[in-house]
């Protein structure tokens, strides 16, 4: 009975650690798409938030090591060697510790992401120049064609753009101008355009005249944030789920494995 119980509890053990190595593969992935994104509003943090990069760096550490911690479950449960069981166990419990630390401090820090976000895009705004090709520039744009919305708090946050304003036609921003639904799945203009109709010579670039959506980015966006936030801790809990099981059962076996047989263990 007791060496059933044992075979039972090893292979249990390898497939929960296949499990445990599939799921950290996701957050290392995750991590690398904070990287590489180029598309969405996370590529503009990523740039400008050292905090950001910071997390991203985290999440492909921690999905790295989880994955090795998943192998070293898997070679410690199938050979039975209670070293590699004992390594597991303690890296599990350090790999637990620092996901509850980081939990926490990002937990206490979103407001201070928030008002990050805030200042970027504002600064962003203010400083936009038309035709400059900068990635950042381009990465906005995409946002504001997507989300439809223009500017973060409201649209009047482009009359701080001073090449803007200082246009004598009426000119706004390309990417907020409103569109139909089919146009969303074109490539959002850039830079500044001129509305195709009327002069403002007499009275200057009015952004009341503008064509443009005129609520701001800002409740869409930490919306947004909030929602991805939302699916990232949830794997995380997941995670955290999975590696108090794996702990249980590591102990559980190693106790059950009097004697070690390391010609078990595949040479290479």
């Amino acid at each position: 009975m007791g060496s059933a119980c044992i075979k039972v509890t090893k292979y249990f053990l390898f497939l929960f650690n296949l499990l445990f190595f599939v799921l950290g593969a996701v957050i290392l992935g995750f991590g690398i798409w904070i990287l590489v994104d180029k598309n969405s509003f996370i590529s503009i943090l990523q740039t400008s938030s050292s905090s950001f990069k910071v997390a991203a760096y985290v999440f492909i550490s921690v999905g790295a090591l989880t994955m090795l911690m998943g192998f070293l479950g898997c070679l410690g449960a199938v050979n039975e060697v209670r070293c590699l069981l004992g390594m597991y166990f303690a890296f599990l419990l350090l790999i637990l510790i620092a996901q509850v630390t980081a939990g926490v401090f990002f937990y206490f820090n979103m407001g201070q992401l928030k008002q990050e976000m805030g200042s970027i895009v504002t600064k962003l705004i203010h400083n936009y120049t038309d035709g400059s090709g900068d990635g950042l520039q381009e990465a906005w744009d995409y946002v504001q064609a997507q989300v439809k919305c223009c500017g973060w708090v409201s649209f009047l946050n482009w009359t701080e753009n001073t090449e803007l304003m200082n246009r004598s036609n009426i000119t706004f921003p390309c990417s907020c101008k409103k569109s139909d639904e089919d146009d969303t799945l074109m490539m959002p203009q850039k830079g500044f355009c001129e509305a195709p109709f009327g002069n403002g010579t007499q009275s200057g670039n009015n952004p009341e005249d503008w064509p443009v959506y005129q609520e701001g980015c800002m409740e869409k966006v930490q919306g947004w944030l909030q929602e991805n936030l939302g699916v990232i801790l949830g794997v995380c809990v997941g995670v955290a789920v999975i590696e108090l099981l794996g702990m249980f059962l590591s102990m559980f076996l190693c106790r059950r494995v009097h004697s070690e047989d390391y010609s078990k263990v595949p040479k290479y």
